[in-house]
């Protein structure tokens, strides 16, 4: 019941109650099923993860249900607010619910949408809202709708496009055996397929452990170092291995996988594995046969390469390894045409590619280096093989030296034959021109030296042809048919020098990019030249008295000894007494080197060596500049033997040169000012090289050029260059002349 009364005062001043009862029960009824609705209402939206929201559009006012208050987050019975619902919503989808809210909050919209949360936790939920406007009697209009969290519905569907990304991707690589890993959970997903491969039972879960157990002891470290590198960089997988299994067998397994990167789950990789044991084995079998096929080209006399359809290099024997002096695999990463010789690459990249559009046979003449640098002529046949369907499966190329041909060809055609017959008339000997006694001493020396294999030590001054007496030792010894291998130690830096004699290991210092061949074994069998010995330093010095004493050497970098049969001739202009001496040469290289001394006259003291030495020149000049000199003027010939010559023979020749590109008549002049303006007479019973007045006028010039050069001996502007002679020329006339270089030098400032 409901009871409501009133008290009032009557005329004759007492109190009077006025009221009614109410029967009540219908209204109460209806609250508490209004109540019980709510309750249930309550559940089912807890149980369906289902929130009521709604907004006054008057007043922008927000509410929302207890599930709406949880799935956001909140407590139960806290207040919503545009606020709290934007913070909770994910940063990318924060504008969109921004306008929903501005849309809602101007009336007569409906929304179906869905958004993301992004939780506290890290977590993230995917919700779907709907909404519609609804107006009261009063006219009031409010949005009302609904949230619905279907984080597990997305998740489901991720999974679903997973699987489907899986299989497609599997069936596109290789119809094999597929799966999926994902690195950062480390789950991983197998077919059918692929637990077969494994040998594992498909109720068995697919772990990481479990691949690792099955691959080959011998393999796994690489594969282990493949997962953990790709797990963090994403990139595609393609790697061969062994599978070791539990029965003894060995399986082969070939692995490709795409990494998949997802906003949500990080880097994921889809894959096949296929099991090509049978393609292994049918690999060795032809891996057999064509070892076999190799073992038969080492045999052969000729230089042979096998080639690709494309040219691609497979394989070359023995032979043509050792013509080379290379390995095979520096000769596969060698460019292609990089041993055919300048003048003949056109022509060979020219047949080859006429051959490869015709699928035809082909010979070609061309030269070819050798390991020592040297190119022979070899007649080069191409032929094609062919599979059963007609294509081109591989090229072999044979090589046949004939050179002895070439050569016998060419002898006519040399330009320099009548040049040779008038050296040999002229009583040369190689290209040693002149019959003076004191040159004569130094050809019969030759001619005793020269078979036997005893070292020899050329002393002599700078162009007095050093060079010419070791070349005539080699070409009458027992070696003439081997290489002559010139060396000239001053012009190679000292940090390469080792290197350029020894050779060096792949590797063995920045830039070594492969394996080099040194000049010691280019000259195997035959004579290295050393010229300029005394520039040596104290290390490559250990190195070279090694060789002599035992006859092998180490590359740089190497550790295996190498043995080798080679002459050793050195030549130097040095003092190398005086070297022992001051600490700069060692002694017992020296004594080493000095087996046979040989010491070459310069040109002052041969001087009835030079009108032929004149014609020699003159003659070869001539031929190239195309010019015809019957006779030299006798002031000529007597000014050119009354000059002392300091640059020897060397400077005889520059200056035989010069007169003869400018020389316009049938008789041969020199321009007398091109001569140094010094004493022509020479001391008498003395081994000194100059006069006094020639060695004043030189050291004046020399102390001239290193104040200039402020002290500075090598480089462009060094007193060497300025003075157009060697350093190590240079460095002997300082000693001889007792020239303080230091005095020269710049004094350092206090």
């Amino acid at each position: 019941m409901h009871v409501v009364g009133k008290a009032e005062r009557c005329e004759t001043g007492s109190i009077e109650v006025i009221g009614a009862v109410m029967d009540v029960t219908a209204r109460k009824l209806t609250e508490v099923e209004l109540r019980r609705s709510q309750a249930h209402l309550t559940d089912a939206q807890r149980l369906s993860r289902t929130g009521s929201v709604g907004m006054k559009v008057s007043t922008k006012q927000l509410f929302w249900s207890e599930e709406a208050a949880r799935i956001y987050g909140y407590a139960p019975g806290t207040e919503a607010t545009a606020d709290l619902v934007l913070q909770r919503v994910h940063p990318d989808d924060v504008d969109l619910l921004k306008s929903v809210l501005e849309r809602a909050a101007q009336g007569g919209s409906a929304f179906d949408f869905e958004h993301r949360l992004l939780m506290p936790d890290g977590s993230t939920k995917h919700l779907r809202s709907l909404s519609h406007s609804l107006v009261d009697e009063a006219g009031n209009e409010e949005a009302v709708g609904a949230i619905m969290d279907i984080t597990e519905h997305k998740v489901a569907e991720e999974m679903i496009r997973r699987s489907e990304a899986y299989l497609a991707e599997a069936q596109r690589l290789s119809h094999t055996g597929s799966f999926g890993w994902r690195p950062d959970s480390g789950e991983i997903v197998w077919s059918d397929e692929t637990y077969r491969i494994f040998e594992y039972d498909c109720s068995e879960k697919p772990t990481l452990d479990m691949v690792m157990q099955r691959i080959d002891p011998q393999d796994r470290f690489l594969a282990q170092q493949i997962t953990e590198r790709v797990s963090t960089t994403g990139e595609d997988i393609e790697h061969e291995c062994r599978l070791l299994m539990p029965s003894g067998a060995i399986k082969h397994i070939h692995v490709r996988a795409h990494g998949l990167y997802h906003s949500s789950t990080g880097v994921e990789f889809v894959g096949a594995v296929s099991d090509i044991t049978g393609r292994k084995e049918a690999e060795q079998r032809l891996q057999q046969q064509d070892t076999e096929l190799r073992q038969m080209l080492d045999f052969a006399p000729q230089l042979v390469s096998v080639y690709g359809p494309k040219r691609e290099r497979i394989h070359v024997n023995r032979i043509t390894l050792d013509y080379l002096g290379l390995s095979l695999e520096e000769w596969r990463q060698t460019p292609i045409g990089a041993f055919v010789h300048p003048d003949d690459r056109a022509r060979d990249r020219d047949y080859f590619d006429r051959a490869l559009s015709a699928g035809s046979p082909y010979e070609l003449e061309l030269r070819l280096r050798k390991g020592d640098g040297t190119y022979r002529w070899f007649l080069s046949r191409l032929n094609p093989v062919r599979d059963d369907r007609g294509q081109i499966r591989r090229w072999y190329i044979a090589c046949t030296d004939i050179e002895d041909r070439k050569r016998a060809e060419e002898k006519l055609k040399q330009e320099n034959v009548a040049l040779r017959e008038e050296i040999d008339r002229a009583s040369m000997f190689e290209e040693i021109v002149g019959s003076s006694a004191a040159l004569q001493t130094v050809l019969s020396r030759i001619s005793k030296v020269a078979p036997t294999d005893s070292t020899v030590l050329i002393t002599g001054e700078t162009g007095t042809g050093k060079e010419l007496v070791a070349r005539a030792i080699h070409r009458r010894s027992n070696r003439t048919s081997r290489a002559f291998v010139s060396v000239n130690c001053a012009a190679i830096p000292r940090d390469l020098i080792a290197s350029e004699l020894f050779g060096h290991e792949k590797g063995a210092f920045t830039g070594a990019m492969q394996r080099r061949i040194g000049r010691f074994e280019l000259a195997e069998g035959g004579t290295i030249f050393l010229d300029e010995v005394g520039e040596l330093s104290v290390d490559t010095q250990v190195a070279l008295l090694r060789v002599l004493q035992e006859r092998e050497f180490e590359r740089v970098g190497g550790m295996q000894p190498i043995h080798v049969d080679v002459r050793v001739i050195a030549a130097t202009n040095r003092d190398l007494k005086a070297a022992v001496t001051s600490g700069t040469f060692r002694q017992d290289l020296y004594y080493r080197l000095n087996v046979f001394p040989l010491w070459v006259p310069p040109l002052r003291e041969r001087r009835n060596d030079i009108p032929l030495l004149v014609e020699y020149f003159i003659d070869r000049y001539a031929r190239k500049a195309g010019k015809n000199i019957r006779s030299v003027d006798k002031k000529t010939l007597q000014l050119l033997q009354s000059y002392p010559w300091p640059g020897n023979i060397r400077e005889l020749q520059n200056i035989i040169e010069r007169s003869v590109i400018v020389c316009e008549s049938e008789i041969f002049t020199v321009d007398e000012g091109w001569l140094s303006e010094q004493s022509h007479d020479e001391r008498s019973g003395g081994k000194l090289y100059f006069s006094q007045t020639l060695a004043a006028k030189e050291k004046e010039m020399i102390e001239k050029a290193l104040r200039e050069s402020q002290g500075r001996l090598s480089g462009p502007s060094g007193a060497a260059a300025k003075l157009g002679i060697a350093r190590s020329t240079l460095e002997l006339k300082i000693q001889t002349l007792n020239i303080n270089k230091n005095h020269f030098k710049p004094k350092p400032r206090s």
